[in-house]
């Protein structure tokens, strides 16, 4: 008997990238790590006594780009996030 299909889910890409958590609200910065990452997501590390706001820009500066963010789960260290977006590299932010 043939087990049922699981729904496709996008393959999440195992990475290792150097990123920093922007917020707007204290203008503050967050570096963190990018575990892994796929077109619609991706999972960041971060220390686990980091506050991280609902909604964030993720600046990747190997990738060049800004990922406006929506925190969708957090366990211990991990942070799993939904880009909703890309800008330019934020002015004013030199990393």
């Amino acid at each position: 008997m043939e087990e049922p299909a699981l729904p496709n889910k996008e393959h999440r890409q195992r990475v290792l990238k150097g990123a920093t958590i922007i917020t707007r609200i204290t203008n503050s910065d967050t570096t963190c790590t990018i575990r892994n990452q796929q077109a619609t997501g991706a999972e960041l590390k971060v220390p686990v006594e980091t506050r991280v706001p609902a909604e964030f820009l993720l600046y990747v500066p190997v990738d060049g780009i800004a990922y406006r963010c929506v925190m969708r789960g957090r366990k211990n260290d991990r942070i799993g996030v939904q880009f909703t977006g890309t800008e330019t590299k934020p002015k004013l932010h030199y990393c």
